[in-house]
């Protein structure tokens, strides 16, 4: 491994965990596009990868801060957390069978259509504002 892939892969890191304290996002939307076009990952490597970082407590201080102020539901969290991981079993299984073309397709549709409807909330949210 070389420096400069060393480097990179820290910076993906502070980035993914910024924007995961910060939004609650980093994983999917910046780890795996990240791991593909700088590292050149498949579609399907990148996606392990960013998988394996979740099974560590990445975000036990940013969860720690979020519940300290009372930002945070306990028993969702539960619930989604052990169902989650029903659902990435059924998910990787799917994603495995496929091309990983078509994987980074379904992947790219599905990151352009959540962008697009939070731009438009937050476009709504700041004119109702005034």
């Amino acid at each position: 491994m070389t420096t400069q892939t060393i480097l990179i892969l820290v910076l993906i890191g502070i980035v993914a965990g910024i924007l995961s304290g910060f939004v609650g996002v980093g994983g999917g939307i910046l780890i795996v596009p990240a791991l593909v076009y700088f590292l050149g990952m498949s579609q399907h490597e990148a996606q392990g990868t960013s998988l394996f970082v979740l099974l560590l407590p990445v975000g036990i201080l940013a969860v720690i801060n979020y519940s300290k102020s009372g930002y945070m539901d306990w028993k969702f969290g539960l619930i989604i957390a052990l169902t989650f991981v029903v659902g990435g079993f059924i998910g990787s299984k799917l994603a495995l069978k496929i091309s990983p073309a078509v994987v980074k397709l379904i992947f790219g549709l599905i990151m352009a259509v959540v962008s697009i409807k939070l731009i438009y909330s937050g476009l709504n949210g700041l004119s109702n504002e005034s």
